[in-house]
């Protein structure tokens, strides 16, 4: 069904799964219902066992990153699922009409070029982890679903990430964001997303 290459992930929230659900807050427009427990699938699984919600997305295809910034930023990108990236962060969001209204250079240039997207994001590597999937093009809810793992002494950081980012320009083109704030215990819980 898809071209190689591509991550697939499922995001369940419900009452099974490795990472607890510290809070879920939303950040613009409606929130999600709550939840006790996520599970990540590195699939879109038809069913999926009694959870509340399932978000699904894909990862893979680089949309906006130029040659220049891949160079710098595959050395010092953190793999998911390390011991110690206790903490994690699900954000799915959603952006505006005026947003998918811009050609891809419009966007890229608010991104990068008035928004330092990038330049923003390097500067708390290798503490945080991500990965972004897409979403929009599948037909769900949210246009993008980003997953962050950090260690518990990396928070601040992290918190300080989402700030910066939602002070930008781009940030302005969000119509509906949504923060889920999750942590764990024991053996790394993303075996179904790490790289």
């Amino acid at each position: 069904m898809y071209p190689p290459g591509l991550q697939l992930a499922a995001f369940l929230g419900g009452g099974t799964g490795p990472w607890k659900v510290d809070r879920i807050v939303p950040v613009a427009g409606e929130s999600l219902p709550l939840v006790d427990r996520l599970e990540v699938h590195p699939a879109h699984p038809a069913i999926h066992n009694g959870a509340s919600w399932m978000l699904r997305g894909v990862s893979g295809h680089l949309r906006y990153t130029e040659r220049r910034e891949k160079t710098l930023l595959d050395p010092v990108s953190p793999p998911l699922g390390r011991e110690e990236a206790r903490l994690a962060a699900l954000i799915p969001i959603s952006k505006s009409p005026d947003w998918w209204a811009l050609t891809q250079d419009e966007r890229r240039a608010i991104m990068e070029e008035r928004s330092h997207h990038f330049a923003n994001g390097m500067r708390y590597l290798p503490r945080i982890a991500r990965r972004l999937y897409h979403s929009r093009d599948l037909g769900e809810p949210f246009d993008f679903l980003t997953w962050f793992e950090f260690a518990p002494e990396h928070a601040a950081a992290f918190d300080e990430l989402l700030v910066l980012l939602r002070a930008q320009e781009e940030w302005r083109f969000v119509s509906r964001e949504v923060e889920i704030r999750l942590s764990r215990s024991g053996a790394p819980a993303t075996a179904g997303i790490s790289s």
